[in-house]
């Protein structure tokens, strides 16, 4: 009979398993539908084992596979609430593998997805884990067998010094060594202390997994302890439910995700629970890297509450170690590792020595200068790893025969010879390498190479060289590689090329070697020692132990650099030659250095290695910028009252700067003292209070004082020592073999540019007065060090040249407004926004790039960098506006001769360049040292004619004689001696012009704006484009501006402004109050501006006419509010708003604590309340027997400038004023009410988010006045009022928001950017 069958049919699970060696130690999880039933069964029912068994069948008879069913259950299910629910086989994986449970790999493609190194108890729990709603496992339920963790020794006293820590303190630091095991011991800190609430941050989302593992061996016995991440364990939500209820959780989270929050100045609203909660204990993993930014210093300070534990974890913790004490760091290195590890069986009688299994380093260096020619190497002997590799068009090596002779030497068969893969042997020994390389290309034609060599085609070639070490592909590069050494390491030969993945935080045993061959002399320890830990990973395969691992480097000056910082910085050491000889000889003694020369060994001595360190030194000195202890000497502990007066006096001249950039000092001695003296305050520092005589206890005091005298000395001469290293660059020296040193650095700069370029009041005749506090010897041997580097470069390409001048440009500081130097990053900014061409950095503009990509700017890109172009810089004071203009030029010019020759060499690209510089570039200079830094960053020590030219009394030329300076500048014959041009013409004219000049007045901190003065002679000397940064104060005009700002405003020619309200997004350390702008002004342009505001990297975009309102409206977002409150309301507040200082009283008036009389008048000031005589105030119609409201009339902040939620306060004081209460020229007076209910009325209506957020945009100054309430609509504030004023200011701002019929867009923009009050 003819039936229809149930379109509903029970689901059910099925666990089996497959007896061969192929799916040994895994389970199948799958899903079958029943043919009958209501979907509630008992687990293993005749039923569902017979459903399983004919969907297995399915796809296993074809292949005459025997499997072994195991277990069956029903997927319908009555929840705790007494609901009908159901679950499915993908939920049951889910938590599986957020437990940490592995998918089986089959190795071949199609083999099956739903298999699980498991057991069946396991997979049980999995089931009963869906059903109560739970993302994991907890640690009890996986039924593997758990013991507890034994500590070595050294994780103990690690444990135990920071529990004692954290019970008197907040902080603490391990200084230890890639496979310390970390991440254990962490976890048992968080176990012991009972934190209920932890949070683990890395820079390195890829290592979740490992903490995961780690997690589970710790905390297996504890049900109450969970995990959890994006990825594992339970989401951030569940865990948060779960500690509410008494459980602790350890959650997981990655710097990416979470400075990208709107909290901590990012771009999206995410991650608040995150940073509100009140983390018990945070974890820093891999502290160095990504922590020290100002984005990742926000994520932490966010994090971290009043009680927050913090620990940070680090190998190579040199930025971080100096911001600690003593006490607050545990530390163990490799030299302590492989001592305990030598020690173990003196100690232990035989007992397993658990340090056995990790192996030792062997450090060998090769001298490629000497053996591959010494066109790779710069003034410093440094191998030029970029050079050697460097690729063309085709993909293929330049120095291609070269790079051949290289991978021939390290093979080549000699008896005698001690290369890695030069017989059978060694290549077995080196069967598994990583090989680090400078740049994706080199990668990419290196492994081409090497497939094809006679030697290396053997291997398995892994590339996963990529642009940086983005985390995703960091977890697929290790993936690729695992694949390729394969299950059984023993049998397979494989070389990975990298450029940056897998190179930190992550393991590949049985690598046992590195190849360094990119970096330079500056390579940081940090990333070198990263790099090379990646071998000395412990590795056992088939009863055989890894206990020799190596690193190979090409550039031996870099490794012994680097390896004495290393050796010196672990044991934070500053002591004496002696001391650094002792640790020098301890860490040659486990980690040999080796020079190999041919067949010949020779290990490297202590001797050399303190030269090293010397050296070592000097790089830190110049890398900071002259900001550095080792560059001062004793004299400065041994200061006479005298010589404290004259250091009074020169603060008084340039103030005291910020203090010392904190630097993994590796000074002989940082602090100055003899050996002794050095000891004698460590030993009674360490000494309790209570525990020191009164003898002790002044000696302490006095050597307290001498380094407090030094430590003060020397953040006054910072002001002067930072400028010195733009000044040594740039100085032209009679003779090139010269030296500049302390005793002559004054006479080689000229009188202008030392008062252009040193503090005002700072002459040659003080200077020389301080030079004695200089250590000569650092100082000279520093400045050779900036020379060489720069004179190094004239042996690059073009581009290499220009990245080593931006890193050279890069470790000099800006001092102040006067002489800001602009970045590299910015002029990319700048001149790529507004003039496009190829930019040096991401499209972040954070990140350089191996390769300039191009910005398609249409027709002023065409026009500006067109070979025959002529482009000017008006006052140029470092060359790197020009050097980006030139390249591009060049880099058309290089594109010409291609289509014309073929492939460029490069003695042609050189010549090209000379000719852009010499034909397109023009450059003037306020001063001569301006114009040789100019042409030292254009073209280096040679001899190539530059066109710039120092230009006397450049400002006052240009302010008041103008036509003057236009004939003058456009005069190629007689001015730039280089065309029989009388009337040039410039296509463009560039550059970050100076801001102000001072005058004299404010105690010598007044200035007069001048900045306006370079726009305007621009425009006069018409080019087709201008170019200019400059301060936004403009907008608002003022200070001489108004007829500048009115100009600006009606210039339909001003095609693109890019707009920085906070100016620390464009120059990170300089304060310009009002922010800053660049623009682009287009001859042959006539509409509206496109007007963009950068606000916390974020753009906003408008098309507007800049003279739309009588004020300028600098956020776009507010024009269409603006307009629509204008529409409705035609009254303004500024209407009831006063004029400046209403009661014509002082702000320096302070008055009296009591009244004298009782006539007396209370009086607010900046500094508190008083009360003054009734006298004082003599103004009329000033209402002082009415109440009136007080606000401060100083913006709160500086302008621009947000919190770390991206939010303005805007309003800093609100007082309410009764009758007979005055204030000082320090307050604007707002209103006169008959009543004070109204009064309050006013007060808050003025800390709604509404009218801040409308006074902000006529503000571009610190000082608020009647003027810059013209956007905001008066109210009514009596009873009669349309607005009820007695509920919350959220609700008050409700109410204008609909009364003035905004949009969510725009009320969101009003939220999002004021502050509450």
């Amino acid at each position: 009979m003819a039936t229809f069958e149930s379109s509903l049919r029970p689901k059910l699970i099925y666990v089996f398993r497959i007896n061969d060696n192929a799916h040994h130690g895994a389970l199948k999880i799958g899903e079958a539908t029943a043919e009958l039933g209501d979907g509630y069964f008992t687990p293993n029912s005749k039923l569902l084992n017979n459903a399983a068994r004919q969907r297995i069948d399915q796809y296993t008879k074809t292949a005459s596979v025997r499997y072994e069913l195991l277990y069956t259950e029903g997927t319908m299910f009555t929840d705790a609430k007494g609901k009908v629910s159901s679950f499915n086989d993908k939920q049951v994986h889910s938590v599986l593998e957020r437990s940490g449970i592995k998918k089986k790999d089959f190795g071949m493609k199609n083999q099956g997805t739903e298999w699980f190194v498991t057991d069946l108890q396991t997979v049980k729990n999995a089931i009963a884990a869906v059903k109560a709603g739970r993302m994991s496992l907890k640690g009890n339920e996986m039924s593997e067998e758990q013991t507890p963790i034994v500590f070595r020794p050294e994780q103990d006293e690690a444990i135990d010094r920071t529990l004692k820590r954290f019970k008197r303190g907040n902080q603490m630091l391990w200084n230890a060594k890639m496979r310390f095991g970390k991440t254990l011991c962490a976890l048992e800190v968080v176990l012991e202390m009972e934190a209920q609430r932890t949070l683990i941050l890395t820079h390195r989302p890829v290592v979740d997994e490992g903490w995961f593992e780690d997690f589970q061996k710790i905390f297996f016995d504890q049900p109450d302890y969970h995990y959890g991440s994006r990825t594992k364990g339970e989401d951030f939500a569940s865990l948060e439910r779960l500690a509410r209820r008494g459980d602790s959780y350890v959650y997981f989270a990655s710097m990416q995700d979470l400075r990208g929050a709107a909290m901590v100045g990012g771009k999206f609203d995410k991650n608040v629970k995150i940073f509100k909660t009140n983390w018990d204990m945070l974890i820093i993993d891999e502290a160095h890297e990504g922590t020290t930014t100002d984005l990742g210093l926000n994520v932490i300070d966010t994090l971290i509450k009043t009680n927050t534990k913090v620990l940070r974890l680090s190998g190579t913790p040199f930025n971080l170690l100096d911001d600690y004490k003593e006490e607050e760091i545990f530390t163990w290195d490799y030299v302590m590792e492989q001592k305990a590890k030598a020690d173990w069986d003196l100690t232990h009688m035989g007992d397993p020595n658990p340090y056995e299994s990790l192996p030792a380093i062997n450090i060998y260096t090769y001298d490629l200068g000497s053996l591959l020619g010494s066109e790779y190497c710069d003034d410093e002997k440094a191998f030029n790893f970029r050079e050697f590799f460097r690729t063309k068009d085709n993909g293929r090596f330049v120095h291609d025969r070269d790079v051949d002779n290289l991978l021939n030497l390290l093979c080549r068969k000699d008896e005698d010879s001690l290369y890695p893969y030069s017989n059978a042997e060694f290549q077995s020994i080196f069967r598994h390498t990583l090989w680090v390389l400078p740049g994706v290309n080199a990668a990419k034609a290196l492994s081409e190479k090497l497939r094809n060599h006679s030697v290396f085609g053997n291997f398995t070639i892994v590339n996963v060289a990529g642009n940086g070490d983005e985390d995703e592909e960091n977890e697929e590069a290790l993936q690729m590689v695992n694949k390729a050494i394969g299950p059984e390491p023993d049998k397979t030969y494989t070389i990975t090329l990298t450029c940056g993945r897998l190179t930190t935080g992550v393991s590949v045993k049985p690598w046992t070697a590195v190849f360094m061959m990119s970096g330079t002399f500056s390579t940081s320890a940090a990333s070198y020692m990263q790099t090379i830990f990646r071998v000395q990973t412990p590795f056992t395969c088939h009863g055989k132990m890894k206990t020799n691992c190596y690193a190979f480097d090409f550039a031996p000056d870099r490794t012994l650099r680097v390896l004495a910082k290393v050796a010196k910085v672990s044991a934070k050491a500053g002591k004496t030659n002696d001391e650094d000889r002792k640790i020098l000889g301890d860490f040659l003694n486990f980690c040999p250095i080796i020079s190999i020369e041919g067949s010949q060994m020779k290990p490297y001595d202590v001797k050399s290695m303190m030269a090293q360190l010397k050296r070592a030194q000097i790089e830190a000195v110049v890398q900071n910028g002259f900001e550095d202890g080792a560059l001062y000497n004793d004299e400065l502990l041994k200061l006479t009252e005298v010589e404290l007066q004259d250091f009074k006096d020169l603060k008084g001249k340039i103030g005291t700067t910020k203090a010392m950039a904190k630097t993994a000092d590796i000074d002989v001695n940082n602090q100055g003292f003899t050996n002794e003296e050095y000891e004698e305050k460590e030993r009674l520092e360490k000494k309790k209070k209570k525990e020191l005589t009164e003898e002790e206890r002044r000696r302490l005091e006095e050597l307290k004082k001498k380094t407090s005298e030094r430590q003060n000395a020397i953040s006054i001469l910072r002001g002067i020592s930072i400028r010195m290293p733009l000044l040594i660059y740039g100085a032209t020296l009679k003779r090139e073999d010269d030296e500049i040193t302390i005793d002559n650095f004054a006479d080689i700069v000229d009188k202008d540019s030392w008062a252009e370029f040193m503090p005002k009041g700072v002459t040659k005749q003080v200077f020389r007065k301080f030079k004695k506090y200089y250590e000569a010897d650092i100082f000279r041997e520093a400045g050779k060090r900036i020379r060489s580097m720069a004179r190094a470069a004239d042996n690059l390409t073009v581009e290499d040249r220009i990245e080593r001048i931006s890193s050279i440009f890069n470790t000099f500081r800006n001092p102040d407004k006067e002489t800001v130097l602009t970045p590299w990053r910015v002029v990319n900014m700048h001149l790529g926004d507004c003039l496009g061409g190829y930019s040096f950095y991401d499209e972040q503009y954070a990140k350089m790039l191996d390769v300039p990509r191009y910005i398609d700017g249409g027709k002023v890109t065409e026009d500006v960098y067109a070979t025959d172009s002529k482009v000017l810089e008006i006052n140029s004071k470092s060359g790197l506006y020009p050097l980006f203009v030139a390249y591009n030029i060049y880099r058309r010019r290089v594109e010409e001769a291609k289509r014309k020759y073929g492939e460029v060499d490069r003695g042609f690209a050189l010549s090209l360049w000379d000719s852009t510089i010499e034909q397109n570039i023009f450059v003037i200079c306020k001063t001569p040292m301006a114009r040789d830094i100019t042409r030292r960053t254009l073209v280096g020590f040679r001899n190539t004619r530059v066109n710039a030219q120092y230009y006397k009394d450049l400002i006052e030329v240009i302010k008041n004689n103008p036509a003057t300076f236009v004939n003058e500048v456009r005069d190629g014959r007689r001015f730039w001696n280089t065309n029989n041009n009388d009337h040039m013409k410039f296509n463009a004219i560039v550059g970050n012009p100076p801001y102000q000049v001072m005058d004299g007045g404010g105690a010598g901190t007044s200035a007069i704006t001048i900045y306006h003065h370079f726009v305007n002679i621009s425009k006069i000397i018409k080019p087709k484009y201008i170019s200019l940064i400059i301060p936004a104060r403009w907008y608002a005009g003022g200070k001489g501006l108004d007829d500048f700002r009115n100009s600006m405003l009606v210039d339909k020619r001003i095609e693109i402004i890019i707009d920085y309200p906070n100016p620390k997004d464009c120059f990170p350390t300089a304060n310009i109050s009002g922010g800053v702008c660049y623009f682009l002004w287009n001859a042959h342009y006539s509409n509206q501006c496109d007007f963009v505001n950068v606000i916390n990297g974020e753009q906003f975009s408008a098309k507007r006419d800049l003279d739309e309102f009588e004020v300028f409206v600098r956020y776009n977002k507010a024009l269409s509010i603006i307009r629509k409150i204008t529409q409705i309301s035609q009254k303004s507040i500024s209407n009831i708003v006063s004029a400046r200082n209403l009661y014509n009283l002082d702000s320096s008036i302070r008055g009296s604590q009591n009244k004298k009389q009782e006539t007396d008048l209370q009086v607010y000031s900046s500094r508190g309340v008083g009360f003054i005589s009734n006298n004082f105030v003599t103004s009329k119609d000033c209402n002082i027997n009415c109440y009136k409201l007080f606000m401060g009339k100083v913006l709160s902040g500086h302008l621009g400038e947000t919190d770390e939620k991206g939010q303005v306060k805007v309003i800093a004081t609100l007082i309410i004023g009764l009758p007979y209460d005055v204030c000082t020229d320090s307050y604007l007076v707002i209103g006169s009410f008959p009543k004070k209910s109204e009064v309050k009325n006013c007060e808050s209506y003025f800390r709604t988010k509404f009218l801040r957020f409308l006074l902000l945009q006529s503000l571009v100054s610190m000082n608020i006045s009647r003027n810059n309430f013209r956007f905001v609509p008066l109210q009514d504030f009596t009873s009669q009022s349309d607005i009820d004023w007695s509920v919350s200011i959220p609700e008050i701002d409700e109410q204008l928001y609909q009364k003035y019929g905004l949009s969510d867009d725009e009320i969101a923009f009003i939220e999002k950017m004021i502050k509450p009050m």
